[in-house]
Order: C-alpha cells, then sequence, then structure tokens
C-alpha cells in the first residue's frame, strides 16, 4: 500500500507539459459523458459500476486473493457487457456527435432552451398573461430558490405555459432557469429601490430590474396590462421587444458570462448600495 502511494507522489514529481495535457484531456472526456448521462438509465448503471470499481480498488489495496480472482475473469467479458448495456446511451450519443460534435453539445441545448422560452413568452405576451422568468448566469441564484417550489425540469413551451396560465398554484412569482432547466417556480424576488423606476411598472418589473441589480442574471417580463415583452440585464430594463429582438438579446446576453472585472465593480456596487 504504501509503494503505490510513494509511486504516486513520484509520479506526480515528474510530471511535465504532456501529462498534464493527458490529464486534462481525459477529464474532460469524463466531464462530458457525466454530463450527457446524468438523468438517463445509463447514470443509474454507471453508478454501479463506479460500486463495482470500488469493491475492486478495495480488494486490490488488501490483496484479498478470491475477490481479485473473480474480477479478474470478469474483465475478460466486462467490455462486451459494457456495450450491451450501455447499448441506447452509444447510439444516442454517436448521433448527437455526427450531428453537431461532442463539445457544441452544450451550445445545442443552451439554443433549446432559448427557443423554448421565446416560443412560451410570445405566447403568453400575444394573450397579456403575466410571466417573469430569469437565467442564472455566474452568479449562484440558490439564495433566492429558498422557499420557492422545486421543479427540475426540462424547458420546455407547454410546461412555462402551464406554470404562468391564471388562477394556477404556480403562476404568482418567478420561474427561475438554471444549468439549462427549470430549477424553481413560484419565487418571489428583491424588489428595485431606484427612485427613478416609472410608478406604473409593476411588481414583476420591479421584481426583474431588482434581482439584475444585485445579481448578473437576465429576467424576462411579460407584461399582462400592455402584453409587452422586456428584458431586465445589470438593473436597465429593455422594453418593447418581439420574438426575434427578444432571441437575440438571449443569444447575446447568456452566450457568455459577463466579463471578470464587470463582476468585481456590480459587487463593489451592491456593497455601496448596503452601506
Amino acid at each position: 500500500m504504501y509503494k503505490n502511494f510513494y509511486w504516486i507522489l513520484e509520479k506526480i514529481q515528474n510530471m511535465g507539459f504532456n501529462d498534464i495535457l493527458d490529464i486534462l484531456i481525459i477529464s474532460v472526456l469524463i466531464y462530458q459523458l457525466l454530463k450527457f448521462l446524468s438523468g438517463t438509465r445509463g447514470w443509474q448503471i454507471l453508478i454501479g459500476l463506479i460500486f463495482i470499481l470500488s469493491i475492486w480498488l478495495f480488494a486490490k489495496i488488501l490483496q484479498l486473493p478470491t475477490v481479485l480472482w473473480i474480477f479478474d475473469n470478469i474483465w475478460q467479458i466486462a467490455l462486451f457487457l459494457l456495450i450491451v448495456v450501455f447499448q441506447p446511451e452509444l447510439r444516442r450519443g454517436l448521433a448527437k456527435l455526427g450531428e453537431s460534435g461532442l463539445f457544441s453539445l452544450g451550445a445545442q441545448s443552451q439554443k433549446r432552451v432559448i427557443d423554448e422560452v421565446v416560443r412560451a413568452v410570445t405566447f403568453l405576451a400575444e394573450r397579456k398573461i403575466g410571466a417573469l422568468i430569469v437565467f442564472e448566469r455566474s452568479v449562484d441564484l440558490e439564495n433566492y430558490i429558498e422557499g420557492c417550489v422545486k421543479i427540475n425540469a426540462e424547458v420546455n413551451l407547454e410546461l412555462l405555459i402551464t406554470i404562468f396560465i391564471p388562477q394556477t398554484p404556480l403562476h404568482d412569482g418567478a420561474v427561475i432557469i438554471k444549468d439549462k432547466k427549470i430549477a424553481s417556480a413560484h419565487c418571489f424576488l428583491p424588489l428595485t429601490i431606484n427612485p427613478n423606476i416609472p410608478k406604473h411598472m409593476g411588481t414583476r418589473h420591479r421584481a426583474a430590474i431588482g434581482i439584475s441589480e444585485e445579481t448578473d442574471a437576465i429576467a424576462i417580463v411579460v407584461s399582462e396590462e400592455r402584453g409587452e415583452i422586456s428584458i431586465a440585464v445589470d438593473g436597465k430594463l429593455i422594453k418593447n421587444l418581439d420574438a426575434i429582438s427578444l432571441k437575440q438579446h438571449l443569444i447575446k446576453f447568456l452566450g457568455q458570462p459577463p466579463p471578470l472585472m464587470e463582476q468585481i465593480k456590480r459587487k463593489f456596487k451592491k456593497k455601496g448600495k448596503k452601506s
């Protein structure tokens, strides 16, 4: 056991650029694999495999001959079993890889989320149904999710419309989208205290501006009085948007997090307001 430990230390000390690059590539591949399997049947199977591997590692460290003999025989057919067990996931993964490439899957899923939100918001605006949808960016919104109704569902047109239909239990408050999923609904956000906000703006607009002042989140508001679509970002409100301009703004703002210096300035501004 100690021999293995010293062998690991020696390897770490002698690591070069190629070794670091090798580790980074493997880490990215493992991350993409876990992200791809998350929420599927393959994820549960993967957890089971990790448990089996941990038993093998435990037996290897303690030198348990019978357990090691069983595992040595299992490894001979393990590759075939993995192919059979993960056949649906492998087929789906290869299909997506052929369509867009492994590393663009995140961009594709972000595009799908934006499309679904734009369609839902347009539907609600045409019928003058009020709505407030918040996109988390680099600042964690966990504090604002506390007390909300947990959803943790894929973003889709039907679910968003159902949430904001009047007289339903969740229609009042905001929906928070986190990691390309509807994380929570029925969330009540901090209202802006900016005295320059027009008095005719209701609670939804003030909440949208408030969350964009305290964090780098993007908030979409649908006015139930005028059926108007607006976006709140950095404490400012962009009004009178249609489906095309809304999508353009979302792609612009959600494509990448704000620069580091902008995040630092926002934090200092927030501290100044509190003091």
